[in-house]
């Protein structure tokens, strides 16, 4: 896919005149970039994308319980496990052109094992989640998905918390893009590609009792 549109822009008779204003945009946009990051505060949660900085607004009550409750069975179920690290909204992710800080993300223990203490930026993780809002939505499905893909991000997960609903996708490699999704719902069992063993009910991202009875599985499960 990118050799063909290298290959399509060589073909263009301005093709060095679009290189060079193309050149010239992304200078100034490593140096927003790198001040983005030295204004960047713990306290904010905001992404640099394509140049600009996207403030993230306040979401509603269920895109909150649904990140933590995928958060609460993935993170204790890599940790009981040792598989490697879990973080929520807060980790940033570094690409080659933007920054991103998805609602979840997991590394394996091997990528895992070079993070350090003071570490800010991280690399593209193994599965990432976004749980969609109105305002996150179109970027979601849309500078997201592909950058993600084209960065390496073997799972991508998009959680719908209005409809109740998951959309696996998995990276095709050959092509670096996300592979058609698994789209299930509340009687569905998902199960991810990426972190082993973990199966849970859709249902239970959704329900505080499903929950929790899904956590004591999995815990029971880790300890066999």
């Amino acid at each position: 896919m990118l050799e063909s549109r290298v290959h399509d822009l060589l073909e263009a008779p301005d093709a060095k005149l679009v290189i060079e204003r193309a050149q010239a945009i992304l200078a100034d946009e490593a140096e927003r970039r790198r001040a983005f990051r030295e204004w960047l505060r713990d306290d904010v949660k905001a992404e640099f994308i394509n140049g600009e900085v996207i403030m993230h607004s306040p979401v509603k009550r269920r895109h909150l319980d649904a990140t933590k409750y995928l958060e609460n069975l993935l993170l204790n179920f890599v940790m009981l496990n040792d598989l490697g690290v879990v973080d929520s909204e807060k980790a940033l992710i570094g690409l080659t052109r933007n920054d991103y800080e998805p609602d979840i993300c997991y590394w394996n223990s091997e990528t895992a094992a070079s993070f350090e203490d003071d570490q800010m930026e991280h690399p593209a993780p193994d599965l990432i989640v976004e749980v969609l809002s109105k305002s996150t939505t179109g970027r979601d499905r849309g500078v997201k998905f592909e950058d993600y893909a084209a960065h390496g991000v073997l799972e991508y997960w998009i959680i719908d918390p209005v409809r109740k609903s998951v959309e696996q996708y998995r990276l095709d490699e050959p092509t670096m893009a996300f592979a058609s999704a698994a789209t299930l719902y509340n009687d569905d069992t998902l199960e991810a590609l990426t972190v082993p063993g973990f199966a849970i009910p859709v249902q239970a991202i959704f329900d505080k009792k499903v929950n929790i009875e899904t956590l004591q599985k999995l815990m029971t499960k880790s300890t066999l």
